[in-house]
Order: C-alpha cells, then structure tokens, then sequence
C-alpha cells in the first residue's frame, strides 16, 4: 500500500497549471466494483482463484484496484471532495446566463432544467419526459465549448442511442436555450481579434484582452493570465478569420489555431483552476492536510474532520468570483476510490 506523506500540491511556475510529482496521480483508472472493498481483500490476501471465478476479467478488476493502493496512516482516513459541475457553474457565470445561474442557487437538477429549456416542456429526473433528461445531459456536456454533432459523437451520443438525425437539431436546440453562451463565444473571439489588430485593450465582463511584448494576454478574474504566443490572424476552413499562435502540439513546437469556443473553454478551466486553489489555501489555512489533488477533487487525511466541513471550505468564494454559486460535494473512505 502507498501512502502518500510525500505528495505536495503545486503549480508550474511559468503555466501555473498543476504537475504530478512523485506519484502521478491525473490520470488513474476508474473503479466501477460495486463491492470494490471485496475485490481488494481477496488481491491482498492472494486468493487469485476467487478473483478468477469472481470477476470476468482480472486485469480489468486489477485496473480498477490501482487507486485502492493509496492509504491512509493508521488512525486516519480519506475525505475527498469535489466541485459540482464546476465548467457549467463558470461557463454560465462568465455568459451571465441567468436561468442556469438560478437552477443551480435552488440545488435543481442542470440536465432537467437544461432539457426543459431545450424543448419548452417539464422534464423531471424520475417523471414527466424524463427520457428529454438525457439529451440536456449530453448538450450540456459537449455544447458549451462551441461543440457541433461531432462533439456529441465523441461524448458518445450514438452509443447511448441518439439517432445521427437527432444531433444537430440538439446541438441547436441547446444553443436557442443557452443564448448568452453563444454570445460569449462572440465576444471573446471579437475581442481576440481586436486585441491583435489593433494593439489595445478589449474587455468582455471581468475578462481583459491585450497584446504586450508579441503575447497575446487573457487577463482572467483573478489577476493571473493566459498568454499566447506570436499571435496573429489568418483565414479558416469557412473563409472567415482565424486567430494563430505559436505552442505546443503532440510534443513539438508548431502554429495552432484557435477561435471563440476554444479561447471560452481554456478560460473557463482556467477559472476553474482559480477556484480550486483558494479553496485548497482555505483547507490548509484550516490546518487539515491535503495529500493529493485530481482535477478539481482534493483528498484530505484526516482523523476528526467532516465531509461538510472539507465541502464548506472548499466552496468559499473569493472576492473576484461574487455571484457565482459554487458548491462541492464529497465522501470519506478508508483508501482511495471514486464514489
């Protein structure tokens, strides 16, 4: 078993996005078990004959166990917690999409009242149109970064049984419901653009445009900033105009293009990223140990502290993020696992 007394959150100190060091802990495999906790005791006592006669497929079960690995210290155990749709609550907060803002103040359930506004009707989880709710679920989760059809096949909205017929009236449907997104999209891209043709500052909400030095700055709410370099304009597949910068694709340095949805999407996360590490400062500044951290998920070791207590500290809001209605939610465990 590993613990993991060693691990220390931090940043890059030019990206400022989070690295792994030590353990990499970004990207391990989920774990689906329903009775996870049986698996692991019969890997740990090496009864691999029931593991056989258990579970179809051992390096499946195996895969899935990688994460049971981390442990706490004796006397202790895990709270882990999480953002709620972290993307969605930004995405909305940025566009001031005022529906979406006010589901999620009254806890209500995004992909019903994202269905609802798609097609005009109620929609409940577990009642009238209910089967509208999958559809709110997979717009929600591929439209909001300019996604078209394509975004949904590769959110697997043919796999879970759309008709190709049906993606781009969702896709439409979902835009019509979501119209200060769209205008979001816009705006960031006219904003881009304006930056690099004329040299000067452009704003959209709390977002500052500006070109310094051959870099191409996004000044997020939070101070820090998102920079491109050697930016300039070209022309797209549709004929109309292209933002270019210079950057890192598959491991070599090379010209990128970008446009609106994509600029909307590293703002978001990048906010997003914002969030989670003043809420990581208040859980320390609390003095309880953050061990590790998975996106926007950080696990506390712990002997005496609450799951609400973690969440509450995690959802304090700085004062640049005013309005915006952030919540977490978490669980305790005896090792690491996804709940």
């Amino acid at each position: 078993m590993l613990r993991l007394d060693a691990y220390r959150w931090r940043s890059r100190r030019v990206s400022r996005r989070f690295a792994g060091r030590l353990v990499q802990v970004q990207n391990l495999p989920r774990n689906y078990l329903p009775d996870l906790a049986q698996a692991r005791g019969l890997v740990r006592t090496g009864n691999f004959d029931a593991l056989e006669l258990l579970y179809p497929s051992v390096p499946d079960t195996l895969s899935q166990l990688i994460r049971t690995a981390f442990i706490p210290k004796p006397g202790c155990r895990f709270v882990v917690a999480d953002y709620s749709a972290i993307e969605a609550r930004v995405i909305a907060w940025l566009a001031g999409e005022t529906s979406t803002l006010q589901a999620f103040r009254e806890g209500k359930d995004l992909y019903c009242e994202t269905a609802s506004r798609m097609f005009g009707v109620p929609v409940e989880k577990h009642g009238v149109n209910s089967e509208l709710r999958q559809k709110g679920k997979i717009a929600t989760l591929s439209c909001g970064y300019q996604g078209g059809p394509g975004a949904l096949k590769a959110m697997g909205a043919l796999r879970m049984g759309l008709d190709e017929s049906e993606l781009q009236p969702i896709v439409d449907s979902w835009r019509a419901a979501n119209p200060h997104v769209v205008q979001l999209w816009a705006a960031v891209n006219t904003a881009a653009i304006g930056a690099i043709e004329t040299c000067d500052p452009q704003c959209v909400g709390p977002l500052r445009f500006i070109v310094e030095s051959g870099i191409l700055f996004i000044e997020l709410p939070s101070g820090r900033r998102l920079a491109y370099v050697k930016p300039r304009l070209g022309e797209n597949r549709f004929g109309g105009t292209s933002i270019l910068h210079d950057g890192i694709n598959t491991g070599r340095w090379c010209q990128l293009e970008t446009y609106g949805g994509k600029l909307v999407e590293n703002i978001v996360q990048a906010v997003a990223r914002d969030l989670l590490t003043y809420g990581m400062h208040q859980v320390e500044a609390a003095g309880h140990q953050i061990v590790m951290h998975v996106h926007d998920e950080i696990v506390v070791e712990t002997s005496d502290v609450t799951v609400d207590e973690i969440c509450g500290l995690m959802a304090s809001m700085p004062s640049w993020a005013e309005g915006l209605p952030l919540d977490a939610d978490g669980y305790e465990c005896s090792f690491y696992m996804k709940d």
